[in-house]
């Protein structure tokens, strides 16, 4: 019994290495779990799912046939692929959850999340993001021709780039304010998220007890994923 979480694997034409290890990690890991779930940034960008990218059917029927097998698969927006609609979920057969979802594991409450919005001090990115998930300034994005779109992505993606070349990795990271109360907001003591590209699992002591945060690695060198079972909680890389 065990179920997988991963996140951050950027998934892209330009990197196909890391797109063989996703399917090799579907044909051989995913399947044989209770389910999978896919924190967010499964892909580098998303421009809408009338996108023609022959990559996007390659996944979808790889997780669709995943789902064929037995395995459900629950998908979690993250700041790349926040435009991932019911068109690509119901072709890949995943499950659309909101952004923040708990979820009980073998009997431990767990909640789980992209992460982005943990990282409060970066309030540049925070206010983007209030913008970019404004329902009309979506439709509005989605209602340009694809042309359009692809030119659009392409420049924001490089004002990023250049943004973060400026910021301390301090205000990259998550708000341990943030946290604890995001943790006690949802009356848990399990946090599972991605975003950060930081795999590693930190203790924490909150006013209701002790509590631990997961954080998944992202799949640049090699795979990385957490396996949750009855017994225990674990980060997981491996090789593509």
């Amino acid at each position: 019994m065990s179920t997988l979480f991963i996140a951050d694997l950027h998934l892209c034409a330009q990197e196909p290495a890391i797109t063989a290890g996703f399917l090799r990690f579907l044909q051989r890991e995913a399947v044989h779990a209770d389910a999978l779930y896919i924190l967010g940034d499964l892909f580098e960008a998303w421009i809408g799912d009338d996108d023609p990218e022959p990559l996007h059917a390659e996944i979808a029927a790889a997780l669709n046939a995943l789902r064929s097998a037995g395995t459900p698969c629950y998908f979690i927006h993250g700041n790349r692929d926040f435009l991932l609609g019911e068109r690509f979920a119901q072709a890949s057969g995943m499950i659309l959850l909101p952004e923040q979802q708990v979820v009980d594991l073998y009997g431990r409450r767990v909640l789980i999340m992209h992460g982005d919005t943990l990282c409060t001090d970066d309030q540049a990115y925070q206010e983007f993001r209030r913008k970019v998930h404004n329902t009309w300034i979506q439709k509005l994005f989605l209602a340009l021709p694809l042309r359009w779109r692809l030119k659009i992505a392409a420049q924001m993606r490089a004002r990023s780039q250049q943004s973060n070349q400026h910021k301390s990795a301090a205000i990259m990271d998550v708000n341990p304010q943030a946290v604890e109360q995001a943790l006690l907001r949802n009356n848990v003591h399990w946090l599972i998220h991605g975003h950060t590209h930081r795999p590693a699992i930190h203790s924490l002591a909150l006013s209701t007890g002790n509590a631990q945060r997961a954080v998944l690695g992202a799949w640049h060198e090699e795979g990385s994923m957490i396996k949750v079972t009855p017994d225990a909680v674990e980060l997981i890389q491996f090789p593509f």
